[in-house]
């Protein structure tokens, strides 16, 4: 069975992505695309869409390690 891709002309600002990622990785991708039954760009699209569900107040997933405070500010901590 070909992978569901959206019809052509859908997408209104449609971009070309070149990331350099491992092969494996990508790989991977594709292969849970397939699972899915769709493109690994739909695919895609639709896990940026689910983050969006699960961002901290810092704009960033839930299990992304927050980022580490800028060494010249002032820790302002309690304790």
């Amino acid at each position: 069975m070909a992978a569901q891709r959206l019809p052509r002309g859908t997408r209104v600002k449609p971009v070309r992505v070149s990331w350099l990622i491992e092969e494996a990785k990508k790989e991977r991708f594709e292969a849970l695309a397939a699972d899915a039954g769709v493109s690994a760009a739909v695919f895609l699209e639709r896990v940026i869409d689910n983050l969006e569900t699960e961002l901290t107040e810092l704009g960033l997933p839930e299990w992304w390690p927050a980022p580490k405070t800028n060494p010249e500010e002032l820790d302002m901590s309690p304790g």
